[in-house]
């Protein structure tokens, strides 16, 4: 049903805006394939990542009805995307209850989302709070089939990953040698290997109840 609403595709490059703080767009995007990043800049200049985005995910459903953007989201790899327009989204709500439901859970399940990356940035140690996040990427790059074994494509740099944990970008790099000595994962030319699956659960303290995953009658 969605796919038949595309009315147009593209693809952006590397650092390009996906979609611009403050615009209006007539329309919310599906991320077909790649990695975006929603970020926002402080006065000063310094950067903070608050999503990462992979195939599948609305970057913007929520621009349906909150209108003005209010941060904005960039391709963190090549990215390919479809448009689907606002007044096409209308008429879902209002002539498919089933299809608008899967649209709210989309929406809660990034609310989620957020709300553990809140809690990982403040109550996380850092060592933890990076775990989480190759856990959480490992288990939601799994369900859209971009994982081979314990592997997958990870783009980001380190100054961004500093930004999507909110910290330095040697502070990360001491705790990249920490995680490393543990022999938990690799991050080699731009790919994650994990090495111990169920050790790094362990000190993420991960559980992919929030990401709902199951399949069950909505």
């Amino acid at each position: 049903m969605l796919g038949n609403l595309v009315w147009r595709e593209r693809r952006f490059l590397v650092d390009e805006d996906i979609v611009a703080e403050g615009s209006r767009p007539s329309y919310s995007t599906l991320l077909v394939d790649g990695f975006a990043a929603r970020y926002k800049f402080m006065a000063d200049g310094a950067r903070q990542i608050t999503a990462l985005h992979v195939a599948g995910d609305f970057v913007d459903l929520h621009a349906f009805l909150l209108k003005t953007m209010d941060h904005g989201i960039v391709a963190m790899s090549p990215c390919h995307v479809a448009f689907l327009d606002h007044s096409d989204l209308k008429n879902i709500s209002e002539t498919q209850p089933h299809l608008s439901r899967l649209l709210w859970l989309d929406t809660l399940v990034d609310g989620a989302v957020h709300r553990e990356w809140i809690v990982a940035m403040g109550r996380r140690s850092k060592k933890s709070h990076l775990a989480h996040l190759i856990c959480e990427l490992y288990v939601r790059l799994q369900v859209v089939r971009r994982t081979t074994g314990f592997r997958f494509h990870f783009p980001l740099t380190q100054l961004e990953l500093a930004d999507v944990l909110g910290i330095s970008v040697v502070h990360l790099n001491k705790t990249l040698q920490v995680l490393r000595k543990e022999e938990l994962f690799t991050w080699i030319n731009q790919v994650i290997t994990i090495l111990d699956w169920t050790r790094l659960q362990e000190l993420a303290q991960f559980d992919p109840t929030y990401l709902s995953l199951n399949v069950e009658a909505r």
